[in-house]
């Protein structure tokens, strides 16, 4: 059988109705053309489905049939194309997400659960990586967008800032830096640190500045999480280097002192990263308007 969504609509209308005129009138066709591709669709069956009759029409066992089938495969093909749109509106699907850590711990969390809740079929991966391996990322097509720090060269993508994400010394309330407003990060090479596991994004960060500094940071111990790490630092175990964000949190438990760093690539902002706006697909450009509070124009 050829039949396509058109007949099998047509036929439902005419059943529904009891009448072909009414039927054709339903299926906004007219009558001699809703006539015409009845007649087809009986030819094409090869058995007679429906019965005219002098006040309408009534199925035959293989219309019955034909017509339990057609209101199966119209309302499968109304969830398709509900399941399309929600693909197409960024409401379905997996979002794949690169952030770097304080994105994933600060700054996502609370802007990320609304987004998302509003969006019940939509899934979100979020994979952890530092800045720089995220813009290399997205400029080679690996990755379409990520989350990352401003302290990063921006070669082949966009960033735009969505919040501020300096980075903080803290350091135990009887240390000789206590007292101090800013500091550098030569400043404190030779003093015992408290880091972060060497998988975490923002240690790697660390890491790295602090050998290009030419001192690698002396850790003493490294810690799973921001808590723990505050903690050592609150007993004087060492010092170490956070979020402002993060050390504002855990500041009045543990009652650590914050200084400044005043390196650049200390005073940072999360951005969003990617390479042109109107690539992205339609989740992602949803979550990133919501993240930065407005549409981005791929053109400014």
């Amino acid at each position: 059988m050829r039949l396509d969504i058109a007949d099998l609509h047509l036929f439902l209308c005419v059943v529904d109705a009891g009448s072909i005129t009414q039927g054709a009138a339903r299926a906004n066709l007219a009558l001699a053309s809703a006539s015409e591709r009845i007649r087809s669709i009986e030819a094409d069956a090869g058995v007679t489905l429906l019965e005219r009759r002098s006040r309408g029409i009534a199925t035959t066992e293989a219309g019955e049939a034909l017509a339990h089938h057609a209101r199966l495969i119209l309302r499968q093909q109304a969830q398709l194309k509900g399941e399309l749109r929600d693909f197409a509106a960024g409401a379905r699907g997996t979002l794949h997400l690169y952030a770097n850590t304080a994105a994933l711990t600060e700054f996502l969390p609370s802007r990320l659960a609304p987004w998302l809740a509003e969006r019940p079929r939509l899934h979100v991966e979020l994979k952890e990586r530092t800045s720089v391996e995220i813009v290399r990322a997205v400029a080679a097509g690996l990755v379409e967008a990520g989350i990352v720090s401003n302290a990063v060269e921006p070669a082949g993508v966009q960033l735009r800032p969505v919040a501020k994400d300096h980075l903080v010394l803290i350091v135990p309330k009887e240390h000789r830096l206590a007292q101090s407003r800013l500091v550098h990060l030569t400043d404190v090479l030779n003093e015992p640190f408290v880091g972060l596991s060497s998988e975490n994004a923002l240690q790697d960060h660390l890491d790295y500045h602090a050998r290009a500094a030419g001192h690698s940071l002396a850790m003493r111990i490294r810690m799973k999480t921001f808590e723990g790490l505050c903690e050592m630092v609150s007993h004087s175990v060492g010092v170490g280097i956070l979020p402002q964000s993060i050390a504002a949190r855990y500041q009045r438990r543990h009652g650590y002192r914050t200084v400044a760093l005043a390196e650049h690539w200390a005073r940072r902002q999360l951005c969003l990263c990617f390479q042109d706006w109107d690539e992205l697909s339609a989740p992602m450009q949803s979550l990133f308007v919501h993240l930065g509070g407005r549409a981005i124009d791929s053109r400014e």
